[in-house]
């Protein structure tokens, strides 16, 4: 029977590359969300059981250990050790990444990747698909949509779609980067502090 820890380390693997990178630039809360009724939150923990522990926990285990008993313990890793090597050596790097960032940074992060843990199927596929889009913009536009984004998020909730619907946000983006925008603004992800960016080194 596959210890605690295994079966961190286990789910920590399969998701690791999709949750960092989205919880490194996808970012927005919602209202109706942020206001759920703990009997919400319940079932949604309760359809979520039978997928193991948060990824987050392994991070959380983990984060304060030395690097290279970090890379150990992921080399120690059966799983890892089955993946491609361009694979391996994607995830340590991202390791890598992680433990390199500032404590609150780090934080942000392990905040964001508990509020995937807690979407819907429905809301992952959403949020993969726009942090895809996202990735597809020129480098100049990705930059501004990202701006805005972290203006939406500092921004209270019945004033975002109004921004969107703006003659400003009109005149200034695409209509394929407001329905960027717009979706990203209805996915209860973890808010940045301070509208900054935890944006990493992402392929």
């Amino acid at each position: 029977m596959e210890t605690r820890t295994q079966v961190l380390r286990h789910r920590f693997i399969t998701v690791w590359a999709t949750m960092i990178s989205l919880a490194l630039v996808v970012a927005s809360p919602m209202p109706s969300f942020a206001k759920e009724r703990r009997g919400d939150r319940q079932q949604r923990k309760q359809q979520a059981g039978g997928r193991g522990h948060h990824v987050g926990e392994w991070l959380r285990q983990y984060k304060d250990l030395p690097p290279d008993q970090q890379q150990r313990a992921l080399d120690n890793d059966t799983q890892f050790r089955s993946l491609p090597p361009e694979r391996q050596q994607k995830l340590r790097e991202r390791l890598q990444h992680f433990s390199n960032l500032p404590s609150d940074r780090q934080q942000r992060i392990l905040d964001r990747m508990e509020t995937w843990e807690h979407l819907t199927p429905q809301q992952k596929q959403n949020a993969k698909q726009l942090f895809s889009q996202l990735k597809d913009l020129p480098p100049e536009r990705r930059q501004v949509v990202q701006g805005a984004i972290s203006d939406l998020r500092r921004m209270p909730p019945d004033q975002r779609q109004q921004a969107i619907d703006s003659d400003r946000f009109k005149n200034q983006f695409s209509p394929q980067e407001r329905g960027l925008l717009n979706g990203i603004s209805q996915l209860p992800l973890a808010p940045a502090d301070g509208g900054q960016s935890d944006q990493g080194s992402e392929e």
